[in-house]
């Protein structure tokens, strides 16, 4: 009959509980508290959808006595973007729901210190311009919103990359 007192892993015992990274622990809250504010927005986007559609449309007008560096900033076809974007809502929301949901499931996987929540973070990070790329199109991934959108989603990717040693 088996022992009630002693563990059956002696290994356990000598083991010290792996500590959370501080690092990781800081990167996990960002995650944690950034994901709640893009959620927010899904969510407040999705339900004035219309009122930011009819905004870009009468503001057409206004861009054409803008300067060029303002109309270079809503991109090549400002009204285009709008529309799909405004036909397709329902689809962006969801995804982006679910990408939410991947970055903070990641998140509290990793927290665990298991390798397969960097994974999914990775694709919760990519899937908002992945949906966007195929519901959209290209013409709405340009300009600043990508590139801040690309070096912000690249710079988490890699200070998560670098605490992959402490996982299993």
């Amino acid at each position: 009959m088996a022992d009630l007192n002693r563990p059956s892993d002696q290994v356990n015992l000598l083991e010290e509980p792996r500590k959370l990274p501080d690092m990781l622990n800081v990167l996990t809250i960002l995650t944690f508290i950034g994901s709640g504010l893009a959620l927010l927005f899904q969510l407040y986007y999705s339900f004035n959808a219309k009122k930011f559609y009819d905004a870009v449309i009468s503001n057409q007008d206004k861009m054409a006595q803008a300067p060029s560096w303002a109309r270079n900033l809503q991109g090549p076809d400002p009204i285009g973007v709008a529309t799909k974007t405004y036909d397709n809502r329902t689809a962006i929301l969801l995804l982006g729901v679910v990408a939410v949901l991947l970055c903070i499931y990641g998140a509290v996987m990793m927290r665990q210190l298991k390798k397969t929540g960097f994974y999914l973070y990775v694709v919760g990070e990519v899937l908002p311009t992945l949906s966007t790329y195929i519901f959209i199109g290209a013409s709405a991934l340009s300009g600043f919103s990508l590139a801040f959108t690309v070096l912000f989603t690249a710079l988490f990717v890699i200070l998560y990359a670098t605490q992959l040693k402490y996982m299993k």
